[in-house]
């Protein structure tokens, strides 16, 4: 416990209360959760669904198979990727859940695992839990955000067990291509290393850009498994539903853990999922549309003001250059304590995110605009 870190989103959260007890009017850009609400006709199957006394008891670790069908046939429409849904699926109370739980299957204490830097916290915490040693290969700008897989050929990798890689990315909101997948996946076969792909912003993307599924590389399904959300793609943060999908030998690694820590999905949520899967994908343009909106409103502003950015081509966050050599902790303390903003410090994410902060296109644009207004004001 002494080695595992305070989760960054819990420290933010913590400070954003104490901001609003002093009474401040706070803009929250920090956690990644979409003021959107759920689309309509996945309520209407989550209330129907709530009606039915048979969805009130235990549900198996696997999920009911119509989810587990309802995922494969997703993967094939948007992917072209064929999964079997007895042996390839399994739906997860969020993505967040099967990404922590994939260590317990395959991290023996000792055991190391390749982890961004900078990058989501949960691959260093759920490392750390399972006994094994968090190994960090840095992202940059120089390289798209990418990792640079030559570099890692050079060294030593025969403790390395598992690889977390996340396109669209979170923190940067880098995105990646079919050939670095190809690429990745000879890699860790080369290796022997498990690749863990967190796909969860796939369907957060714009200007017609539509980020690739690694599995869809030619030995994906060999040499790793697909961690999915519906929490973003279809705006069910607080319902806990995703899944992960591929290598069958690592999705029954996962499932008996799984079944050793808590039963199923909740019934009524693995209705609506259902819904959510097989309903019209034009409505997920709307969703799109507005979310460029704001990205189009907010790299502007923040441009004009300095910062160094880049235009997102996926996911809802912002990853902006600090102007003036700041450091990212100081610059984000005081951009919450005299403009009552909360963003993330980049630093928060590794090392390597020094110098930047993350922005959450979580509010409305009129709460962009103020914010951006903020802090014209505060760094004039």
């Amino acid at each position: 416990m002494d080695e595992l870190p305070v989760y960054l989103m819990d420290r933010i959260a913590r400070l954003k209360q104490e901001a609003v007890g002093r009474g401040l009017d706070v803009i929250d850009l920090g956690v990644g959760d979409p003021d959107f609400p759920t689309p309509a006709h996945i309520r209407e199957a989550a209330h129907a669904a709530l009606e039915d006394g048979a969805n009130h008891h235990y549900s198996s670790f696997r999920g009911v198979a119509e989810l587990r069908r309802a995922f494969a046939e997703w993967y094939r429409t948007r992917f072209g990727v064929v999964l079997d849904p007895e042996s390839e699926v399994l739906p997860l109370i969020g993505s967040k859940e099967g990404i922590g739980h994939i260590h317990l299957a395959f991290v023996d204490p000792g055991d190391e695992v390749l982890c961004p830097d900078p990058g989501y916290p949960t691959y260093q915490g759920g490392t750390i839990l399972a006994g094994g040693i968090p190994r960090y290969y840095p992202l940059s700008a120089e390289t798209g955000w990418l990792p640079d897989l030559a570099a890692l050929d050079r060294q030593d990798l025969s403790r390395v067990r598992l690889m977390h890689v996340n396109y669209p990315n979170n923190p940067t909101a880098a995105t990646a291509t079919p050939d670095f997948f190809e690429r990745l996946a000879a890699f860790g076969r080369a290796h022997h290393i498990l690749i863990c792909h967190d796909n969860a912003y796939s369907e957060v993307y714009f200007d017609g850009h539509r980020p690739p599924s690694f599995l869809q590389a030619a030995d994906g399904t060999r040499t790793g498994v697909e961690f999915h959300s519906l929490s973003k793609t279809y705006l069910m943060t607080g319902w806990r539903i995703g899944v992960a999908v591929g290598n069958a030998e690592m999705i029954a690694a996962l499932g008996a853990v799984k079944s050793n820590y808590e039963t199923g999905i909740f019934p009524v949520v693995q209705r609506a999922g259902i819904a959510a899967l097989s309903g019209d994908p034009a409505l997920l343009d709307d969703m799109r549309m507005r979310f460029q909106q704001r990205r189009d409103l907010f790299v502007d502003g923040v441009r004009r003001l300095g910062f160094s950015v880049e235009t997102p081509a996926a996911t809802f966050y912002v990853w902006a250059g600090i102007p003036g050599g700041e450091a990212s902790g100081p610059f984000c303390r005081r951009l919450l304590d005299e403009a009552g903003i909360v963003v993330t410090p980049g630093a928060g994410f590794g090392p390597h995110g020094e110098g930047y902060f993350r922005a959450a296109l979580t509010v409305s644009e009129t709460r962009l605009t103020e914010a951006i207004e903020r802090i014209r004001r505060l760094n004039r």
